[in-house]
């Protein structure tokens, strides 16, 4: 009988104790915050308070979507096409040629603005897909090659085909030429996402950024940089060392978002080399899975390394680390990947 009376004491006093914590912690939760910086062993200018900083884990900017899902998508690469809509507004933009020695395709990546027209939305390449799954990306494209369409067929990842347009996701735009005349909004994918009962949360890892433009405060001077691509589709950035920023352009041309007018400003470029080889004798097939030789240029400063990607897992995050093995560190704001062949190397000149 004591026994009992004893266990129903302990048990009282549990479930007392137990009310306690919770009055406790909700009465508390909006001040609590947890330093992601200090959980992995980061340095204090990486820190980053859930609740007191969230940014986009790929920009590094604030961003009250910060944990939304990316969305990546195909954007025409020919002149007839320029000026793009939406390309100031992404987090990041991965470029490389579709043709050897020749055009070039983009893919911007999507997770805090909210542009209201993309476009021209070009059709899907095979080796865009990996480097779509590593940022954890729903995938948007207008058709692409058999190669892409077997794998994406195959639900290798989520995807909105404009063929198929569900929820109406794409739209044909009057006074564009066919086949550059599809466009698509943030609004109208996501919109088709749910639609497609897509996870919308983000699985993406993120990349490390600095909190302020610090390094190389002191010693920044304009420059250009020039990225070896062909003809109309040669590429030069313009660093201005008052804008800590590279300015992006095209074919000789200042490369303008046609939905503001603005010229594309980057933080961060990084030239990815990587081999590539025809096939069919109208598509190319780029090694962006293994590792290979990479250049940062960021605050005016030029830094060599090595870019890796897990070959056993097409979902594996794409990093860029030092000559020291120390994964790098970004500015805040808008990373361009400029992915060509290790022989067609990028030049950069101060000025």
């Amino acid at each position: 009988m004591l026994k009992n009376k004893k266990k129903r004491k302990i048990f009282i006093i549990g479930v007392i104790l137990f009310f306690a914590f919770l009055i406790f912690f909700f009465k508390y939760e909006r001040s609590f915050s947890i330093s992601v910086g200090n959980l992995l062993g980061l340095g204090q200018e990486q820190n980053q308070e859930v609740g007191n900083k969230d940014v986009s884990p790929i920009s590094g900017l604030p961003c009250e979507k910060y944990n939304q899902r990316p969305i990546a998508v195909m954007l025409a690469g020919d002149t007839i096409a320029r000026p793009l809509s939406g390309l100031s507004e992404a987090d990041l933009v991965v470029e490389m040629p579709v043709l050897q020695n020749g055009i070039t395709r983009l893919m911007a990546i999507f997770v805090c603005n909210v542009p209201a027209e993309i476009g021209s939305i070009r059709s899907s390449r095979h080796d865009f897909i990996p480097l779509a799954m590593g940022f954890d990306a729903i995938y948007a494209h207008w058709g692409g090659s058999h190669f892409a369409l077997d794998k994406l067929n195959a639900k290798i990842m989520d995807n909105i085909d404009a063929l198929i347009n569900p929820f109406d996701a794409y739209y044909r735009k009057s006074g564009s030429y066919a086949p550059h005349n599809g466009f698509t909004s943030i609004e109208k994918l996501a919109n088709s996402a749910v639609g497609l009962d897509y996870r919308m949360e983000s699985k993406f890892a993120g990349y490390l950024h600095y909190n302020k433009n610090q390094a190389g405060e002191n010693n920044r001077q304009n420059g250009t940089l020039r990225i070896g691509y062909p003809a109309h589709y040669a590429v030069q950035y313009d660093y201005s060392a008052e804008h800590n920023s590279y300015f992006r352009v095209r074919g000789g041309k200042a490369e303008i978002d046609k939905n503001n007018n603005s010229q594309i400003e980057a933080k961060n470029i990084i030239v990815m080399y990587a081999k590539s080889r025809e096939l069919e004798g109208q598509y190319n097939d780029v090694d962006v899975e293994g590792e290979g030789k990479m250049t940062i240029f960021q605050n005016g400063e030029t830094i060599d390394g090595i870019w890796k990607k897990d070959k056993a897992s097409q979902k594996s995050k794409l990093y860029f680390f030092d000559l020291n093995g120390e994964e790098i560190k970004f500015v805040p704001g808008q990373i361009w990947i400029e992915i060509i062949e290790p022989e067609k190397l990028a030049t950069y000149v101060a000025s």
